[in-house]
């Protein structure tokens, strides 16, 4: 089994932590973060090992770092020399807007994986985009492996990685705004709230669980919802009217132009 070491285990590194335990390596991950309750608290809900910084760059096959993008520089300086010894260690990036090259230049190591993953890892049914240089088969059966309970593992082009980005990683947001106001309607029709919230996010995972297993496309299966002259049909038009999808276009593009100029 490969060791696999954290260093920051704040909302995202501590999700994938969780991820990776759940996948079956908790006695092969090393953790580690500024603040310890975080790495105690995990230590003690999944069994895995506290450690150091250095520690985990010297003896981890892989090294996930799960710092802010902002001081990410200053981490690395801790340990890019260790990490430029080794030849067998990936170097694991979820630093959002920080490239395969600017990561070689910070960290010296060799191998890198740079992923993205969105907060749904947390229950399971996330995304993680990743792109890679230097990484073996091996290492992308690893990686793929460590993180299989995470969700959906999707390898694509790092040019890409921004656009899916804006989508995956920033579309939470927009789906858990559209639970939200599929709730308010209910409720102004008058039930109760907590019955209105459960049907709607119930309704938003199904939908979403009958695209990726149907294989069919979202306007198909509208299709299928919508009887003639009936009431989902009437809904869809009101949708229409307010520009829904239009508003839900811009709203990826915008968080796509956000990313290229941070």
């Amino acid at each position: 089994m490969p060791k696999i070491g954290f260093i920051g285990c704040g909302n995202m590194g501590g999700a994938l932590v969780k991820a990776a335990a759940k996948a079956g390596f908790s006695k092969d991950i090393y953790i580690c973060d500024n603040f310890a309750e975080k790495t105690e608290a995990l230590s003690k809900e999944l069994g895995v090992n506290v450690s150091d910084s250095k520690s985990i760059a010297a003896e981890c096959d892989y090294v996930f770092m799960g710092v802010k993008p902002q001081v990410i520089d200053k981490a690395f300086a801790e340990i890019s020399d260790i990490l430029a010894e080794r030849t067998d260690c990936v170097l694991v990036s979820m630093a959002a807007g920080v490239a395969i090259e600017k990561l070689k230049s910070m960290s010296k190591a060799g191998k890198i994986i740079r992923i993205m993953p969105n907060m749904p890892v947390s229950v399971g049914e996330g995304v993680v985009l990743a792109s890679g240089e230097n990484v073996s088969d091996k290492n992308i059966e690893d990686f793929n492996s460590i993180m299989k309970c995470a969700g959906i593992v999707d390898w694509i082009d790092e040019k890409l990685i921004d656009a899916g980005c804006a989508v995956s990683g920033c579309g939470p947001a927009f789906v858990y705004m559209f639970i939200e106001a599929l709730a308010d309607g209910a409720v102004s029709c008058g039930l109760p709230r907590d019955k209105a919230m459960l049907y709607a996010a119930g309704t938003v995972l199904g939908s979403a669980k009958a695209v990726i297993e149907s294989g069919k496309h979202p306007g198909k299966l509208k299709d299928e919802v919508c009887s003639p002259g009936g009431t989902t049909i009437a809904g869809v038009k009101a949708l229409e009217d307010g520009a829904f999808r239009s508003s839900a276009m811009n709203a990826v593009i915008a968080a796509y132009e956000k990313t290229k100029k941070m």
